[in-house]
């Protein structure tokens, strides 16, 4: 909500552009109020008994402070996070769902053999590239725990965990990719609504 204070002159009209102090320090406390607000989300978050906001605590126990022990694990397991959603939700099937949805979309048993093994290559390369994010964000951290952060190293190592974690995507979406060479249109179809899509 906009305000636009107006202030009394001594002849009764009004001066958009004079602030009194108090009507000054009344709009500074709003924009400190949403300033706050903004930072931390919008009011998400813990809060403690005087009403500060909090969203971080507990954070700071991580092993890796960018990763939670979920993340950790999933990118253990190669799973795939989200990272393919753009081919997902655009038409290009993923390998693990397809093999779920096998009996519906009526694959051949060529079919199943060569999505079986882009499942097991993604798979296996999405492990190995997770470790490389892992390893990556752990450096990152131990930067600003080491209180060795340079604006130099900083890029070196932000280079680093942005290329480990490109390199992680590429190898979920490249089987996306793969599948469509695999399925017939019509499996693509019916795949999206199977899903729904």
């Amino acid at each position: 909500m906009a305000l636009t204070p107006f202030i009394h002159r001594k002849n009764g009209s009004t001066n958009p552009m004079r602030i009194t102090t108090k009507a000054a320090f009344f709009l500074a406390v709003l924009a400190v109020s949403a300033a706050g607000v903004a930072q931390h989300g919008g009011g998400h978050g813990h809060h403690t008994g005087h009403g500060a906001q909090m969203p971080y605590a507990g954070m700071q126990e991580r092993g890796i402070k960018a990763l939670s022990e979920q993340q950790i694990a999933d990118l253990r397991q190669g799973k795939g996070m989200s990272l393919a959603l753009p081919a997902e939700l655009n038409g290009y099937p993923g390998p693990a769902h397809v093999l779920k949805l096998a009996d519906q979309l009526e694959l051949t048993a060529a079919q199943r053999t060569t999505t079986q093994k882009l499942f097991d290559e993604m798979q296996q390369k999405a492990k190995v590239r997770g470790e490389d994010v892992i390893s990556a964000e752990r450096e990152l951290d131990v930067l600003f725990k080491e209180k060795r952060a340079t604006p130099e190293i900083l890029k070196v190592a932000i280079g680093k965990a942005a290329d480990a974690q490109g390199r992680l995507r590429e190898a979920h979406l490249q089987y996306h990719l793969a599948m469509t060479e695999v399925l017939s249109p019509e499996q693509i179809a019916r795949y999206g609504k199977l899903r729904g899509y």
